[in-house]
């Protein structure tokens, strides 16, 4: 059966996350509530049934933002000829016709039957978003943090992180995973424009992770724990040790790469 991929990124404060939730507004939730709009009523699959179920590469948490996300789906309905649609072209102009204004589906593509959204992923970039003098046009999009910071302690402190595997310490109690081991490859803080940015990338990431980390490494900044306390923190794996207190309106997913074998729909 043919599996589709589509690129979609969004503005998440009004929603519960981006997975489908019972009873929950989520990203999932309005993107088929979409796609079943435009299949057509007599496909199988369509009506009173449960139509078209996606599955998602990322699972961002309420109020958490993406600028790059991805789910797949299987149809053995060609897009083209969904209510006389005629192209993808056409496909994806009508599901952000639809599509409420905070969310964008931005690409539509076959991939190779086997390929996994989720799975096949190879990394997930995360950017954290800080201020710190009052801004209106950055309140929804960054978190206000009127504190002076010390920057060479950051960088540090993220740059003893990519030194690490198990993030047990900074990953929330109420999680599925299996195991607490990522793969690291980029930690750095820099700045770009009014904001403080905290950029992290890896393979994976734990349910609450970026934010864990951000909010202990800003405990380096302002001088409240030291560096060897955060390293502390790292090695006791012990998430009662690590600061969650920031909000979730200050973090973007802003990429996620697959490796090429996935867009060859004829592997």
């Amino acid at each position: 059966m043919p599996r589709y991929f589509l690129e979609v990124s969004y503005k998440g404060t009004a929603y519960s996350g981006f997975q489908a939730q019972i009873n929950a507004n989520t990203i999932q939730a309005e993107i088929e509530k979409v796609i079943d709009i435009l299949l057509p009523p007599h496909f199988p699959g369509n009506s009173k049934s449960l139509g078209i179920k996606l599955t998602g590469s990322s699972r961002t948490d309420a109020g958490v933002h993406a600028l790059q996300n991805y789910f797949h789906f299987d149809t053995d309905l060609p897009v083209q000829q969904w209510k006389g649609i005629g192209n993808e072209v056409t496909f994806m102009y009508k599901m952000n016709a639809i599509l409420p204004d905070d969310i964008v589906a931005k690409k539509l593509f076959i991939v190779s039957p086997n390929a996994h959204c989720r799975f096949d992923a190879l990394s997930r970039e995360y950017n954290y978003y800080i201020y710190n003098q009052k801004n209106p046009f950055l309140r929804e999009q960054a978190f206000f943090y009127p504190y002076k910071l010390d920057i060479e302690k950051l960088q540090l402190a993220a740059a003893m992180i990519i030194e690490y595997q198990d993030f047990t310490s900074f990953s929330k109690r109420n999680t599925q995973a299996k195991t607490f081991i990522c793969n690291i490859q980029e930690s750095s803080w820099s700045i770009e424009k009014h904001n403080l940015v905290y950029n992290v990338k890896a393979n994976r990431f734990l349910r609450g992770m970026v934010r864990a980390l951000t909010a202990t490494m800003l405990k380096v900044g302002r001088n409240t724990i030291s560096i060897q306390d955060f390293k502390n923190i790292i090695e006791i794996k012990d998430c009662s040790k690590a600061s969650f207190a920031v909000p979730p309106h200050g973090l973007f997913l802003s990429a996620v790469q697959y490796p090429n074998a996935c867009f060859d729909s004829t592997t």
